[in-house]
Order: structure tokens, then sequence, then C-alpha cells
């Protein structure tokens, strides 16, 4: 029996899931040549939330950190996280763009993107898949994991057949909010080896304390390949230890050999990274927390859904808003929690809360809604998407959402242009996402600059104004919601029944 392949997370998925994504490129030149040395089948070392936290907080250009990290470990295969036709931000962007990013970020050395749809919508994966096969890299098709009445186990074997023929070189599976137990791990291996032909890679947090159990069952099953990290960014909202791992797996036929010094040392170093990152930290990260299972939040954003309550003085009402996020992803069509949609829940949820249930719909929640981000495994609650139609004066598409978008890249190195920023490919792709962060970063203003905010980049935050107005279809309030540093004006109405 081959052993199993262990990617590693630390420099991605490990440090966002724990620090909320503050690690910086400095804090990862010391130890990666180590990593690259150790046998690991691949490093993550971009993509997710990384992208937008070394423009937010961090004042770096994410494209030297991948430039950078490729050049100092350039034997073993890198990772980065794709949230498909999202790129690493919320809405839906051009193909254009998606295959320009694509196309920068294997030029720059990335090896392996994993690309996922929040809702499970292969259409908003193929424009990502073709491109990474065009420029000659290996396409990971994820599979995002959840536990609803429409989540099957021969549903999600489906989607994998499925993104195989799309051309995908690897299926994972991506528990994004650790709640997979052992024995569906390994039913759901088992299905898929049965019926497709490529790798095989499960992916998980130890959250709910169920990830090493769930890698183990995954590995008797003939998983390929298990993703771990390293401690302190390891476990608990973060993926299973390496070392931890090894130990587990001592004595079975399938267990790989690490140099376990060489993980000591490494974990010394995280240790002190870990204490200058300290005010990102939180011992609530690293416990085990078994509800979870019941609200299916991700690890990486329980804590900085904590620190957004308590901006919105609702420190009191956290475990109303988590009791409430279930009832809001029903009546979103059982949509998985995974950026951007665990977000967009979290903030309905919260809305729910302090306003009363649907009295007032967020705009990223009418966009689900209303099949912006594509089509959700369930329907729509009727009253809800009533109510939002009515709100909006527009109904439901059942369109892949990309095909309603105008190229956009021309348009946005114009607006480049028009700020006086270069209009290199790198910059107008980064622009498209992130145009304040972008400017802020290419021409720093000669204010102070404002503190750095503990909460992490992928969250967005609501706030809603006293003001009143009154529109055609009756009287509305103004809810301002604040997504990724952008505040969005609102209008919101009683749904009615």
């Amino acid at each position: 029996m081959k052993p199993v392949l262990f990617n590693n997370t630390v420099l991605r998925d490990g440090h966002q899931s724990m620090a909320a994504t503050r690690m910086a490129t400095a804090s990862m030149l010391e130890p990666a040549p180590i990593l690259d040395e150790m046998g690991f089948a691949g490093l993550e070392t971009w993509g997710g939330a990384t992208i937008d936290s070394c423009l937010r907080y961090l004042n770096e250009n994410p494209f030297d950190r991948l430039r950078t990290l490729k050049k100092i470990a350039p034997k073993t295969p890198q990772l980065m996280l794709l949230r498909g036709q999202n790129i690493v931000q919320y809405a839906s962007f051009p193909d254009d763009v998606v295959e320009t990013f694509v196309r920068l970020t294997c030029e720059n050395g990335q090896d392996i993107l994993r690309i996922f749809d929040a809702l499970n919508d292969v259409r908003n994966l193929q424009t990502a898949i073709k491109a990474t096969k065009k420029y000659g890299k290996h396409a990971r098709g994820e599979l995002c994991y959840t536990i609803s009445p429409v989540h099957t186990v021969a549903n999600f074997v489906k989607m994998g057949v499925e993104l195989e023929k799309m051309g995908c070189d690897s299926i994972g599976i991506k528990d994004m909010s650790g709640i997979i137990q052992p024995q569906i791990a390994y039913h759901m291996v088992k299905e898929l080896k049965g019926k497709i032909g490529i790798p095989i890679t499960l992916h998980t947090h130890d959250t709910a304390g169920l990830g090493a159990a769930s890698y183990l069952a995954a590995i008797d099953a003939g998983v390929d390949c298990v993703e771990v990290s390293i401690v302190p960014f390891a476990n608990g909202t973060s993926q299973p230890d390496t070392q931890r791992m090894l130990a587990l797996l001592e004595g079975h036929p399938r267990c790989p050999k690490f140099d376990t010094e060489k993980l000591a040392k490494l974990r010394d170093y995280f240790e002190g990274v870990y204490k200058e990152l300290s005010k990102f930290t939180s011992p609530a990260n690293e416990r085990v927390d078994s509800d979870i299972l019941i609200y299916q939040v991700p690890g990486g954003m329980l804590s900085n859904f904590r620190t957004q309550l308590k901006e919105q003085g609702m420190s009191d009402k956290f475990d109303a808003v988590l009791k409430e996020i279930p009832i809001v992803r029903e009546a979103l069509g059982w949509i998985p929690l995974v950026t951007p949609t665990s977000q967009i829940v979290g903030t309905q949820a919260m809305m729910n809360v302090k306003f009363g249930r649907w009295k007032m719909v967020c705009q990223p929640a009418q966009d689900i809604a209303l099949g912006k981000y594509g089509l959700t495994p369930g329907p729509i609650d009727s009253n809800v998407l009533a109510q939002v139609e009515k709100q909006t004066g527009k109904k439901r598409v059942t369109d892949r959402p990309a095909d309603l978008l105008e190229p956009g890249m021309e348009k946005y190195r114009k607006q480049c242009a028009e700020k006086g920023l270069p209009t290199s490919d790198e910059i107008v792709v980064l622009f498209a996402m992130f145009p304040q962060q972008v400017e802020e970063l290419i021409k720093p203003k000669a204010t102070p600059a404002k503190p750095v905010a503990a909460a992490a980049p992928a969250a967005p935050t609501a706030a809603a104004s006293t003001a009143t107005t009154a529109r055609a279809g009756g009287p509305g309030k103004h809810l301002f919601v604040t997504v990724n540093g952008t505040r969005h004006d609102v209008t919101v109405e009683t749904l009615e029944g």
C-alpha cells in the first residue's frame, strides 16, 4: 500500500484559521525552505483570504509573496484556494478577469489551484478549470462538504464525476467547517474511488474534534492525500497537526515518513510567530467545540464573528445569532457555509436577531435569492424570495452568473489609468477585486495609517442606520451594509405574512 500523502497548510489556511490571516511574508522566509525539503506533496501558500489580507492589513503586493515563496521553496508544488468565478472576492467576475487572474497565478509560480464554488454550482468552476489547464497547471476541483437534506454522498459523488469530466486533475473534499464524520468520510472516498480515476484529497478542520479521526477513516478507504498544519497554527479551527497525524498513523501500512526533529524545530519557530500575532489569536480557536455540528460555521469565521458582534454592541447575542444561522441557511436554499456564503448567512442571521426575522435583507442575501451567485442546492423560501423580488423589482435568474456580465479587464484598466495607477494585468486584476486597497498600496496617503482591525478580511459586517425614506412600493428603511470595506446603501421593507 502506498503511504498517504500530506499537504501542509501552515503558510495559508493554518494562519487564516488561527490568526486572522495575519502572517506576513517576512515570517515565512525562514520556515519555507525547510518545509520545501520535508517531503510534503504540496505546500498551501496563497489564495483564500491571504490576498485580501496582504493588501488590506500587511501593505504587501500578494503577487510578491507568491513570487518570493516560489523562489525560496521551488521543489514542492504550491497550492492556492480559488473561489471559482468569485476569484478571491465575494461577487462574480467576468470570464476575462478570471482567466487573467489564473494566468498570472500560474505564470508566477502557483502549481495546484484548488477551485471551489460556494454553492457547488459547477458552472461557476468551468472558466477557472479551463484556464488552469490552458496554462499547464493542476486543477483540483473541490466538493464543498456540508450537511443538509439535499447534500447526500450520492450527490457529492455525482459532482465528483462531473468535475473529472470537466478536466480536473484531482478532486478535493473540502470540509470547511470540520463536520465530516469518520464513517461518512470513509463512505464518500470509497464511492468516489469506484467512480473516478483521479486522486482524491480530504481537507478538513478539527473544530469539532473529528478531523484526525476522519482522516484515519479516509486513509483506510484509500484517500490519496490529507492536509495538515503545524502547531500552534494547527488543530482547533485549523487542520490537524502533522506530528499528531504521524503519531496516529504509527504502525499503519500507509504511514508516511517525516523528519520529526525538523518538525519540532518548525513548531518552535511558529510558536514565536504565534506570540507575535497574539492580538489576532484566541483560546476559542484552539478548543474543540461540538456546537459546530449544529451551526456548521467554518473554523476561520467563528472568532471573527465574535469580534463583529462586539463592534455592533451584540456580544450578548452570540448564541442567538448562531441559532439563527441554520434558519437563514435553509431559507436561502440550504447553501453550504463557505466564503462568501458563510459571511452572508452570518450577516443576515445577525440582522434577523437585531431587527426581527427577515425585517431587513442585506444586499448579498438578496443576490443569493435572486440567483446572482448561481443555483442554490435547495429551493429559496417562497416568502423570502417574494420579499426580495418586491424589494428589488427583479426576478430570480437561472443563467450562469458570469454569462450576464460584460468583459471587464479593459474597463478596469481604464479606471486604473484614470487614477494614475499602473495598467499592467497584475495591477488591473487586483484593482478589479480590491480597488481601494490597491490604490492605497500604490499611492500611500500622507495621513497616518488607520489602526489594524482584528477582524479577518473575509467577513462582511453590517450596521443599520435609523434613517427612513419613502420609495415606490411603500415605506422602507435604509440599511448600510459594509462588505469588504465598501459601504452599500440597501433599501429594506417589512416581510409580509
